[in-house]
């Protein structure tokens, strides 16, 4: 009689942590502003053909390439920028850039032979808008030179955050395949080999590195 093997299969046991991450180099926000998605969709539509570039506003660009969680400026001067600092601004974040950075770092790592697993290993939780909120000094405006198309060069203007800061709070099965310490862990080594934002360690680049300071 052929021996039969028993599998215990433990009960689902969701649990709520919230890890508080401190960043360890500037991070670079470039959002798709509303104008940059009506300027994809024209060119899709064949519309923007022999259409004149308009200028360019850096404070414009700046403002927009921020991840709102208050109401952005209405005008484009660095006068209302203020004022919105002022009030209150307060500024967020895709919770889905920390949790690909967790799971790319993983698996570069060599801790899971494939993404699927660890995509529901553990899940962040956000705003209604997906969003966790960068807590920081208030963000400069940065240009850089970059490369588009056939090596055309162009300026980029967007907003950097220097001191920063996030809450995530996670959820994950107590009993599942990973235990919290592997989750932190995943997480750390996201902060590290990957990291969030533009000009990241993933895209050759050295900014929004983090890493998990306590939990709770």
């Amino acid at each position: 009689m052929a021996k039969q093997e028993v599998v215990e299969i433990r009960p689902i046991e969701m649990q709520s942590v919230t890890l508080q991450l401190v960043g360890d180099t500037p991070l670079i926000m470039h959002a798709w502003s509303d104008k940059a998605k009506r300027m994809m969709l024209e060119a899709q539509q064949g519309k923007a053909k022999g259409k004149a570039k308009e200028p360019k506003n850096p404070v414009e660009d700046f403002i927009n390439s921020m991840y709102w969680l208050t109401p952005p400026p209405t005008e484009y001067t660095e006068a209302a920028f203020e004022q919105a600092i002022a009030n209150g601004a307060r500024f967020g974040f895709p919770v889905t850039a920390f949790k690909q950075a967790a799971i790319s770092a993983a698996y570069r790592q060599g801790w899971s032979k494939d993404k699927v697993s660890l995509r529901g290993a553990f899940f962040i939780m956000g705003d209604e808008n997906g969003m966790v909120e960068i807590v920081s000094d208030t963000p400069r405006l940065r240009e850089d030179m970059v490369r588009v198309g056939m090596g055309t060069a162009d300026l980029r203007y967007r907003g950097e955050f220097r001191h920063w800061s996030a809450e995530l709070t996670i959820q994950y099965n107590v009993n599942g395949q990973y235990s919290f310490e592997n989750i932190v862990n995943m997480i750390n080594a996201g902060g590290l080999v990957c990291g969030v934002g533009e000009w990241r360690p993933e895209k050759d680049g050295s900014h929004g590195m983090f890493h998990v300071a306590t939990f709770n």
